[in-house]
C-alpha cells in the first residue's frame, strides 16, 4: 500500500534525524524547546481553529462528553503546553549522565552512561496534548519520534506538528525529527509495530483495547502504558469530609483520564456515614453509582456486576464495594487493578504503610487523589505515558525513562589475563 511506503520513508528520515539528534548538545535542544513555546503562543488561533474541526466532528458522531473533553484544546490547555516547555527547558539533560562507574585494580576505567533510545513510535488516542508532551521529552532526551494519533484528533495533530517543525527549523535542527502519520487507516498500526530494527521502541497510549493489541502483536519492543482501573480505599479511621473531597476530585475533575478513580472500596464501619454524604455530591454532578449488595442497603444505586470491577469507564460512573477489612481491600485491588494508581484514605499510620507495601501498582497514595499521577504533577514537565509494567520503566515516563545505558571503557592498551 502507498501509505506503508510513505511511513517507511518517514521512518528512514527519522533515522537520519536521529544521527543528528544523538550528537546534539543541551544548548541546541533547549533552543528548540524555547522556540516551540514561542510558536505555540504565536499560533494559538491556528491551533484552536483546527481543533474546533475535530471537536465538532466528535459531537456530530455522538462521542460522549468525557471523551470530548480529552480532545478539546483551549487557551488554558495551550498555556499548559507552554508551561510544560518551560519546565522541561529547566530539567537536566539525562544524555551523557554517568549512572555508575568502576575502576579496576589494573587501571581499566568503566562507566555506565545514559544515551537516547532512538526512533520512538507513539500510538495514542484523542488527546492532542500528547503530541506536545511526547515531542518535548523526545527532543530533550535526544530521541526522534513517529506519532500516530487518533483519527478524532487528526486536524489538531497536523496543526501541532506543523508548529513543532517550524520550531525545529528555527533552532537549526532537522524538522523530520518529528513525523506524524496522517491517515485514519487502522492497518498502519500493524505496519508500525512490525518495524523491528527500524523503530527502537513503541509506546501505546490509550484505552485497554489499544494497549492489549499492541503488546500482543508488536515485533518492536513495547513500553506498556496501561489502562487505569484506579482504586481508592476509605479506611475506617478516615476523615469523612476530607475523604469525600478527594473521591470527588478523583472521579469528577476529568473523568476521561486514565488516572481518574473507577472503583471505590469502603470499610464497612465507615460506610453508613460516608456513602449517603458522598451520594449527595455525586448526584449533583451526575455520577452514576454501581454498588455491591451491601452498598445498595445504604444508598440507592445500580447493582454492580463482576465486569464492573475491571472496567475503565472514562466517564461519570463509579463502582463501589463495601469491604470488611484492609486485607480484603488489598486483595480486591491486586486482583482487579491494572497496576496504575491506587490510594488509601486513613488516619492510621500502620494501615497506610501496609497498604503502600502490599499494593502492586506503579503509583500508590496515602490521603491524596489518584489524579496526581502525571509527569507534570510529578515535576517531570511532561510524560510520554504512565508505565504499568516493571521493565524498563514504571509510573510516569519522563526524560530518564526515555534513555537507555551503555558502558564506556577507557584503557591503556589493556588485555585480559
Amino acid at each position: 500500500m502507498a501509505i506503508f511506503e510513505e511511513i517507511k520513508r518517514s521512518i528512514f528520515e527519522l533515522r537520519k534525524a536521529f544521527e543528528v539528534f544523538r550528537m546534539t548538545n543541551t544548548v541546541q535542544k533547549n533552543k528548540a524547546i524555547n522556540s516551540l513555546a514561542k510558536e505555540l503562543d504565536k499560533n494559538r488561533t491556528y491551533i484552536l481553529r483546527e481543533n474546533e474541526k475535530d471537536v465538532e466532528r466528535a459531537k456530530q458522531i455522538g462521542i460522549r462528553h468525557a471523551l470530548i473533553d480529552r480532545l478539546v484544546l483551549n487557551d488554558k490547555r495551550i498555556d499548559e503546553m507552554i508551561e510544560a516547555c518551560k519546565v522541561v527547558l529547566g530539567l537536566k539533560d539525562p544524555v551523557g549522565e554517568v549512572v555508575d562507574s568502576f575502576v579496576r585494580e589494573d587501571g581499566l576505567k568503566i562507566y555506565k552512561v545514559r544515551e537516547p533510545i532512538g526512533v520512538i513510535a507513539v500510538i495514542y488516542e484523542s488527546r492532542p496534548n500528547v503530541t506536545i508532551e511526547t515531542t518535548l521529552l523526545a527532543l530533550k532526551s535526544g530521541n526522534v519520534v513517529l506519532l500516530k494519533g487518533g483519527s478524532d484528533a487528526l486536524n489538531s495533530n497536523i496543526a501541532l506538528v506543523n508548529v513543532i517543525k517550524r520550531a525545529l527549523l528555527e533552532a537549526g535542527l532537522p524538522p523530520n525529527a518529528v513525523e506524524l502519520v496522517q491517515t485514519t487507516d487502522r492497518e498502519v498500526v500493524d505496519y508500525i509495530i512490525s518495524q523491528r530494527g527500524l523503530i527502537d521502541l513503541v509506546v501505546p497510549r490509550g484505552g485497554k483495547q489499544l494497549i492489549d493489541y499492541v503488546t500482543s502483536n508488536a515485533k518492536v519492543p513495547v513500553l506498556e502504558t496501561g489502562a487505569g482501573v484506579c482504586h481508592i480505599f476509605v479506611d475506617e479511621s478516615a476523615d469523612i469530609g476530607k475523604s469525600i473531597s478527594v473521591i470527588d476530585n478523583a472521579k469528577t475533575q476529568r473523568p476521561g483520564t486514565c488516572n481518574a478513580v473507577e472503583t471505590l472500596l469502603v470499610h464497612e464501619k465507615i460506610a453508613p456515614r460516608l456513602l449517603p454524604e458522598l451520594k449527595k455530591v455525586f448526584d449533583e454532578k451526575g455520577v452514576e453509582i454501581r454498588g455491591c449488595e451491601k452498598t445498595r442497603e445504604i444508598i440507592d444505586c445500580k447493582l454492580a456486576t463482576e465486569e464492573d470491577w475491571s472496567t475503565e469507564y472514562l466517564d461519570l460512573i463509579i463502582s463501589i464495594k463495601i469491604v470488611s477489612s484492609l486485607d480484603e481491600a488489598i486483595e480486591h485491588i491486586n486482583k482487579y487493578s491494572t497496576k496504575h494508581s491506587e490510594a488509601i484514605l486513613t488516619e492510621n499510620y500502620t494501615n497506610a504503610m501496609k497498604f503502600l507495601n502490599s499494593i502492586d501498582s506503579s503509583t500508590v497514595y496515602v490521603n491524596a487523589s489518584t489524579r496526581f499521577t502525571d509527569g507534570g504533577q510529578f515535576g517531570m514537565g511532561a510524560e510520554i505515558g504512565i508505565s504499568t509494567q516493571k521493565l524498563h520503566a514504571r509510573g510516569p515516563v519522563g526524560l530518564k525513562e526515555l534513555t537507555t545505558t551503555k558502558f564506556i571503557v577507557f584503557g591503556d592498551y589493556h588485555v585480559r589475563k
